[in-house]
């Protein structure tokens, strides 16, 4: 067995890391407006539960609103209470066949608040990608020690993991970079 094996059986994993992350942040809210804030809020619709992307469009017609064009009136009352629990602090209003949301402006403490939130879920995500590690490092060394890997390419094994980690908490950095800036304006 090749070392680099063991490394590529991880990478689709630390790539689902990321994709979650970016995911993860898309949801947070920056001083623009994002359709991404709402989607997936569950709404509970005739006794069953759906994300409000499966019950309308929606829009962001303008910089600080949401538009919610719900695909039946029945709807309306639903994903306004959904709206209204999820304490993003954003009042929906209906007028007449559509929700809008206007996004009140944010104070500079809860950017500081979403800062720190962003901070965390960095870590927690460097946190798996370094579970990750432990899991193949753990593999290539029962591979070594039952003399499918070499010792000096195990040695290699450990370097070509280590720069993998740092590829991906270098794309975790600037997801958060990225995210923090977009706060900050």
């Amino acid at each position: 067995m090749e070392y680099k094996e063991v490394i590529n059986k991880i990478r689709p994993e630390v790539d689902k890391v990321i994709a979650f992350l970016d995911a993860d942040l898309a949801k947070i809210r920056t001083g623009r407006a994002n359709p991404s804030l709402v989607e997936d809020v569950v709404v509970d619709c005739f006794g069953q539960k759906f994300p409000l992307k499966q019950l309308a469009a929606i829009s962001v017609p303008e910089a600080k609103q949401i538009l919610i064009q719900p695909w039946d009136k029945s709807y309306i009352e639903g994903i306004v209470s959904a709206l209204q629990k999820t304490g993003a602090g954003a009042n929906p209003v209906v007028d007449r066949d559509t929700i809008r949301i206007n996004l009140p402006p944010m104070t500079e403490e809860y950017r500081k608040d979403l800062s720190r939130l962003i901070s965390e879920k960095q870590e927690q995500n460097r946190q798996t990608i370094r579970r990750w590690r432990e899991q193949a490092w753990e593999e290539i060394q029962e591979q070594t020690k039952a003399g499918k890997i070499r010792e000096d390419d195990k040695f290699r094994a450990k370097d070509d993991l280590q720069k993998l980690v740092d590829e991906y908490n270098k794309k975790i950095e600037d997801l958060g970079e990225k995210k923090k800036k977009e706060i900050s304006e």
